[in-house]
């Protein structure tokens, strides 16, 4: 057996693992925010100096109230959850949360429509979830569905912006996989689902529930629907439809610019 037939089966992967930076060099650049960060308030702050980092940029009500945009900002600087415990529930949650939810398909999604759009969803979920969540927890707290305390509890990390992006990525998948996909979205944060009392479950769960309501509503958007021109294609575009020297240009057909939904 040769030494190209040994490497054959890793050409795929070490292809787009060259190509990662240049097809989603925001999503690169952030994730390595993510891991300094983790790494910053992990190893390089004591004990209480890290609780009053990640308190001050928790997205709790008393700080929504105090210093709303320090906490929706701060929160998404960090990710809630352990990249050593490979045994342990948090695991999981970091390996969806940050491994697919940002590392893949926030990834997928800057190469298809670009980081601006790419951006908008992220945060785009990670604010409407907090703040519909934020809304759920006064209501929950008026009927004493939830304990006084959860005005001050800890709530930080990309998770909801991730969970948004998990389900718009449902468009990256094949059709047969997609509704697979929807349910796995939709079940994996009721596995760690907690009931107290009343008919609420904990307020992280219906945060990540109604980010993943709200990619899965952007599916429905025309613009999330089109994957957006390369450069690379424009001069040989302009070159297609621009008229030769001493010719008469054509008119050109009314669907000849729309752009159709990708297909599966």
């Amino acid at each position: 057996m040769n030494s190209q037939s040994l490497w054959a089966p890793w050409a795929g992967p070490l292809r787009v693992v060259r190509g990662y930076p240049r097809r989603a060099p925001l999503t690169l650049a952030y994730v390595c925010l993510l891991l300094v960060g983790h790494a910053w308030v992990m190893y390089g702050l004591s004990t209480d100096r890290a609780d009053s980092v990640l308190g001050y940029v928790s997205t709790n009500l008393d700080n929504l109230q105090d210093h709303p945009l320090s906490a929706l900002l701060g929160s998404v600087l960090f990710f809630d959850g352990t990249l050593t415990d490979v045994a342990s529930t948090d695991f999981i949650g970091t390996f969806i949360t940050l491994g697919l939810g940002v590392c893949c398909f926030l990834a997928w999604a800057e190469h298809r429509w670009g980081a601006p759009r790419a951006v908008a969803v992220f945060l785009g979920g990670h604010v409407a979830a907090t703040l519909l969540t934020a809304l759920v927890i006064t209501v929950a707290l008026q009927h004493g569905w939830y304990p006084a305390d959860v005005r001050q509890a800890l709530d930080f990390g990309v998770s909801y912006g991730a969970q948004t992006v998990l389900a718009i990525g449902t468009l990256a998948l094949p059709r047969l996989g997609r509704l697979p996909w929807a349910a796995f979205v939709l079940a994996w944060p009721l596995g760690g689902a907690e009931w107290t009392t009343g008919p609420l479950p904990d307020f992280t769960t219906i945060g990540h529930l109604t980010a993943a309501v709200l990619g899965f509503g952007l599916l429905g958007v025309p613009a999330f629907r089109r994957q957006r021109v390369r450069a690379a294609r424009l001069p040989s575009a302009v070159s297609d439809t621009e008229p030769h020297r001493g010719s008469v240009a054509e008119p050109a057909s009314p669907a000849a610019g729309a752009d159709a939904p990708p297909s599966a």
